[in-house]
């Protein structure tokens, strides 16, 4: 599928799995390549759970970074076929593009990899795509970007 464009905001990013509502979720505790970002149920602290969504180039068909919305400073980057967040500069986080899929988007990397949740507490992985539903994200529009 060819990308769609994704207007520029603050999200929250839904997985589609079985069970109770799942948000994208930045952890804690750092490991080799950052924080794991995992799937788990609403917090009541949203800023774990809330992410910017900004175009890289402000030109259309630009690939998209994503960052934790209360942190400028830091986005998401992928070790190992994994996703963590990372205070690093910009240029290393990670490049994603959206595409239409029944009932959501699916996220894609740079190399063509899509997001995948296995289940609850599961750190996100980056797998071939394929048509299963635990590749799909539903995009809640929260509010747009500071200053736009």
């Amino acid at each position: 599928m060819p990308p769609i464009p994704v207007q520029p905001g603050i999200y929250k990013i839904h997985a589609h799995l079985i069970g109770p509502g799942l948000l994208v979720t930045a952890t804690e505790h750092a490991v080799k390549y950052g924080a794991p970002t995992i799937v788990d149920r609403p917090s009541p602290v949203p800023f774990e759970q809330e992410w910017a969504v900004e175009p890289v180039e402000p030109i259309p068909g630009a690939p998209y970074v994503i960052r934790l919305a209360a942190a400028e400073q830091t986005g998401l980057v992928i070790g190992d076929d994994r996703l963590y967040v990372n205070n690093v500069p910009r240029e290393e986080w990670a490049k994603f593009t959206f595409e239409a899929v029944i009932g959501g988007v699916k996220i894609v990397s740079e190399k063509g990899l899509t997001w995948v949740a296995q289940h609850r507490g599961a750190q996100i992985e980056l797998v071939p795509p394929n048509q299963e539903f635990n590749s799909t994200w539903t995009l809640e529009f929260v509010r747009p970007l500071e200053g736009e």
